[in-house]
């Protein structure tokens, strides 16, 4: 059963730099103090009233956690520890920088019952790290990377494709990295430039672009595809929107709502036009896939099937539970084709 997670903001906290990009009062919309064990515990109860049943995983988001005082962090977890033991909690997640991870960090929180780590890595390119006044090179973030692995933790990476020097062919290698590292899980986070921040400033003075939405929808797509095809999760695309994210806090970037969505949409469309490309023009066909996954096969508005049929005729879309997340199945007269984003689909670098 999947757990409800029981979010804690502790934007910036610990962290020793400011990079570029960061603005994690806009991103969280908190302020970032820290909760106090009153509040822990009270957020907790709320949370478990809610959840219906499930278990809770408690995160501390924002920040870097293990650069906080160790005092802190105990102040932190400890309010946690009784639910752990009954069970009301199932898991502690905290994020974190990759300099700031060894083994003894790791074998300390796993003391405490932290299961998860999540890495700030953003590039595997330390020219790109450097641009971004990120403070540590790649090699920290592998080594952090496997400290948490080999400790039997949950590694979570988190990348953000499109920062100062960056290149698509170069944000596929970051994710290849981390993957080879032991990553098992990915959060990718195309850049969104935020007002207050440095790479506002280049903005406006014209010496940074960032990708706009459909140059990052185009790049995340192969990013997410290269991870289906690795087995490694992809749990979270784009910034969440709240209230921290408007019109007013994001001056330029890839940035939507449901962003996650559009990116996945893309994948299914790229599917559907190779499996429909040997149809006549206009021929009538049915498309079949998981339930789960129709909203994405039809895409936002209809968009992929107003794509795959220009003039218009329309394209039946139905659930088949028997097939796979990534498949669906284009059926024509007696016809019947059936695909998987995961096998069937290729891409090169150029088509980014």
């Amino acid at each position: 059963m999947k757990a409800v997670t029981v979010p804690f903001f502790i934007s910036h906290q610990g962290c020793p730099h400011t990079c570029v990009f960061c603005d994690q009062r806009a991103i969280s919309g908190s302020r970032g103090s820290l909760p106090d064990r009153q509040q822990i515990h009270a957020a907790i109860a709320s949370w478990r009233r809610s959840a219906g049943g499930r278990p809770l995983e408690v995160a501390f988001f924002g920040g870097s956690f293990t650069a906080l005082p160790e005092q802190v962090q105990d102040e932190l977890l400890t309010p946690v520890r009784p639910f752990l033991e009954s069970g009301v909690v199932r898991s502690i997640r905290v994020s974190t920088r990759p300099d700031y991870v060894d083994g003894a960090v790791v074998c300390r929180l796993a003391g405490q019952g932290v299961s998860v780590i999540e890495i700030g890595v953003q590039s595997m390119d330390d020219d790109v790290l450097a641009l971004s006044g990120r403070g540590h090179d790649a090699a920290a973030s592998e080594v952090a990377l496997r400290c948490i692995g080999e400790r039997g933790l949950a590694a979570g990476a988190q990348l953000m494709p499109g920062l100062p020097g960056d290149t698509p062919a170069g944000a596929l290698r970051s994710l290849e990295r981390v993957i080879a590292a032991g990553a098992t899980f990915v959060r990718l986070y195309p850049v969104v430039v935020l007002e207050g921040t440095e790479l506002a400033r280049r903005y406006r003075a014209g010496d940074y672009r960032p990708p706009d939405l459909e140059q990052g929808i185009a790049l995340c797509k192969r990013l997410l595809h290269k991870a289906m095809e690795a087995g490694i999760d992809v749990i979270r695309i784009g910034l969440q929107a709240g209230d921290g994210l408007n019109d007013t806090t994001v001056l330029a970037g890839c940035w939507h709502p449901a962003l996650g969505q559009l990116v996945r949409s893309e994948l299914y469309f790229d599917l559907l036009r190779q499996l429909t490309l040997a149809l006549p023009d206009d021929a009538p066909f049915v498309v079949a896939c998981r339930s789960s996954r129709i909203s994405d096969v039809i895409g936002q508005k209809r968009r992929n099937l107003a794509r795959l049929r220009p003039s218009g005729a329309s394209i039946p879309v139905r659930p088949d539970d028997s097939l796979l997340p990534e498949e669906v199945v284009v059926e024509y007269l007696e016809q019947c084709c059936r695909g998987s984003i995961v096998n069937d689909l290729n891409y090169n670098i150029s088509e980014v």
